[in-house]
């Protein structure tokens, strides 16, 4: 049965990160109050309520922001217009130090039952130059409180090539991590978006720019320590024990529908994307006046859905099976890219097995420039 997946954008956070490039604000209680009511008016009004949904993402910002009643409301609103099947993975993004275990177990009781944990560092110093507003400290007291309120599938997240990070303590956060042995953890290498703080200061020389090559040996070490560890290396940047991959991020590279609500949400349907207004304000706006808060809209065309099952399907590590991509194209795939992907197999970025195309660990570190020859 082909399910779908919901997206809830909640934007408010406590600080802003000095790398964050995401729609996100500091909390406040006049406009969040609004926007409860305008994101829970989107969601009933959906063009898509009866579909069946396995998967509720809360994500932004900082979802564990919102009070259990707030959450409770979202996920009420979402079983009253989607058909949302009992066993249904409800992730929710936690901040370290920003939950109690009381408002943890009110969490679990409302019905989020997996949690994503933005850890990124345990180094003090590192978060704090990342304008993060907790401490290693906070990390493994949240985690602690996670598993005694009945979380059993914990994400974290973790980010290499800090600006200044030494590969003894990308080496050292690792450890931790696997020493916690969280169900699954999603690593990331520093992007450094224009218009940011972070971008500023290394502008200006407060902070030194990322070396790229070291955070390559970064994510090569992760790995091989990951495989040794017992994870999965399932995605380019995701790492889970068996059984734990994120059933919802797996739908966006595999192309089944989710639906986005809130500011900047995007949405999916199969042949179309779409993504909201970006301004909380504008949102809340448009929906307390009954005007469409949809500000960008894309109908795929066959190439397109071509380019996306190859570039998104192979960022899972199982690679994309030719055969069905021709079956349902009509088109060979290895014979379309033949020249393309002998240079890749030449070069070490991808391999075969039969019919199924992957990367190997190198391409998946340099997988932009594998991905850019089907787009």
């Amino acid at each position: 049965m082909i399910t779908a997946g919901v997206y809830i954008h909640i934007p408010f956070c406590k600080t802003r990160c000095s790398y964050c490039d995401f729609a996100t604000g500091i909390y406040e209680t006049e406009i969040a109050a609004r926007y409860m009511g305008a994101l829970v008016r989107e969601i009933t009004s959906s063009r898509y309520q009866s579909e069946v949904v396995d998967t509720i993402y809360f994500g932004g910002g900082t979802p564990s922001m919102l009070s259990p009643a707030q959450i409770e409301q979202i996920i009420t609103s979402c079983n009253d217009t989607f058909d949302v099947v009992p066993a249904a993975e409800i992730t929710m993004e936690i901040n370290p130090g920003s939950v109690t275990e009381a408002k943890l177990s009110a969490f679990r009781s409302a019905g989020v039952n997996r949690a994503s944990f933005g850890a990124q560092t345990f180094d003090d110093k590192e978060l704090a130059k990342l304008g993060r507003s907790h401490t290693s400290t906070e990390t493994l007291r949240t985690f602690e409180s996670l598993r005694a309120t009945g979380f059993d599938n914990v994400s974290f997240d973790l980010i290499a090539g800090l600006p200044g990070q030494t590969m003894s303590g990308w080496q050292s956060n690792v450890a931790r991590a696997f020493d916690l042995r969280p169900e699954h953890i999603s690593f990331y290498l520093l992007e450094v978006h224009s218009g940011t703080p972070l971008a500023e200061h290394i502008q200006r020389g407060i902070q030194p720019k990322p070396d790229d090559d070291l955070a390559g040996e970064m994510y090569a070490w992760m790995l091989e320590r990951a495989c040794k560890a017992g994870y999965e290396h399932y995605e380019i940047s995701n790492l889970c024990l068996p059984g734990f991959e994120s059933r919802h991020n797996k739908k966006y590279w595999t192309g089944d529908s989710y639906y986005g609500f809130g500011c900047s949400a995007h949405s999916f349907d199969g042949k179309r994307r779409w993504a909201n207004e970006r301004d909380v304000r504008k949102y809340v706006e448009a929906i307390e006046n009954s005007i469409p808060v949809v500000v960008e809209k894309h109908d795929l065309t066959e190439a397109d859905l071509r380019a996306e099952a190859v570039f998104l399907g192979m960022r899972l590590m199982r690679g994309v099976d030719a055969r069905a991509y021709e079956a349902s194209f009509g088109v060979d795939l290895l014979e379309e890219h033949r020249d393309d992907l002998r240079q890749f197999h030449e070069a070490g970025l991808i391999e075969f097995d039969g019919d199924v195309i992957r990367l190997t660990r190198t391409g998946a570190l340099m997988s932009n420039e594998v991905f850019a020859k089907f787009v």
